[in-house]
């Protein structure tokens, strides 16, 4: 009589990797997009000419003239410019952050994470965050220029200055989507470019940043009351002097969330594209 034993039958199992986490991938990317400003000083460099000189060029200018009519009483020209210069300098790196997503586009960066188990927004988000590192590290900078070479210290102190640059820091994040989703659409740096020198340089000057509104010609005034930008700056000058008026952070807060779920839906859609239509 022959047994025979048959050899237990081994279970297959096959073990499929799901990819890390949404947070990883949005902490992994963001850090990929602030290694390459912090390796590229030149990158960092040119990105504060514009705001240094703004501020160094306006402050040597104007604070020689005599103040207009509408300026507040007991400020000085330095500590009334200074929270514009920081919102346009949130602008610039916002727009960095579309012009550096066009690079990940053409760089074959895209095409790579489109075949891994990639999240397609973790790298929208992560430009969003790095925009948000680069404009901190800037307006550090700016800061630490106006404090020690120019002599800035508005009146409300350290704990408004913080508020007020934090309120900076959220708008350049809310306006990074919108430049995210012109860059998911239109994918080409130079219409990223003109749309930077087009639009958002005249929104500057048609501001209350560097005079009061009401020391405006009336049409331009008239367009000052209708940007956006006023409302941040003068939200973000407020918090800094401690002026009244400081409550029209939440209006602005406001806008900026409303500003970046509309860049952030449009970019998520534009970004769902096939990589050959541009």
């Amino acid at each position: 009589m022959t047994t025979s034993l048959a050899a237990p039958r081994a279970t297959a199992t096959t073990l499929t990797w799901q990819g890390s986490s949404a947070l990883t991938q949005v902490r992994v990317l963001t850090w990929r997009c602030v290694r390459a400003l912090l390796t590229d000083p030149a990158v960092l460099l040119f990105g504060l000419l514009q705001p240094v000189i703004t501020l160094f060029v306006l402050t040597q200018v104007f604070s020689k003239m005599g103040p207009p009519p509408h300026f507040p009483p007991g400020i000085k020209y330095l500590d009334f410019v200074l929270p514009a210069v920081l919102v346009d300098n949130a602008v610039q790196s916002a727009v960095q952050s579309g012009i550096g997503l066009v690079e990940d586009l053409k760089n074959g960066l895209v095409s790579r994470l489109r075949s891994m188990p990639v999240a397609p927004g973790s790298l929208l988000v992560a430009r969003s965050l790095a925009t948000l590192v680069r404009s901190a590290i800037q307006a550090g900078i700016i800061l630490l220029l106006g404090t020690t070479v120019l002599g800035y210290a508005p009146h409300g102190g350290v704990t408004a200055i913080a508020e007020s640059v934090a309120l900076t820091l959220f708008i350049s994040w809310s306006l990074a989507w919108v430049f995210i989703a012109a860059a998911a659409w239109l994918r080409r740096a130079e219409p990223i470019q003109n749309l930077a020198v087009i639009a958002v340089l005249p929104m500057m000057f048609a501001s209350s940043a560097y005079i009061p509104v009401a020391d405006l010609p009336d049409w331009l005034a008239a367009v000052s009351r209708l940007n956006p930008l006023t409302y941040a700056i003068d939200s973000t000058r407020a918090l800094a002097l401690g002026l009244p008026g400081s409550t029209a952070a939440l209006p602005a807060l406001l806008l900026g969330a409303g500003v970046a779920a509309v860049g952030a839906t449009l970019a998520a859609t534009g970004f769902r594209r096939p990589l050959g239509q541009g």
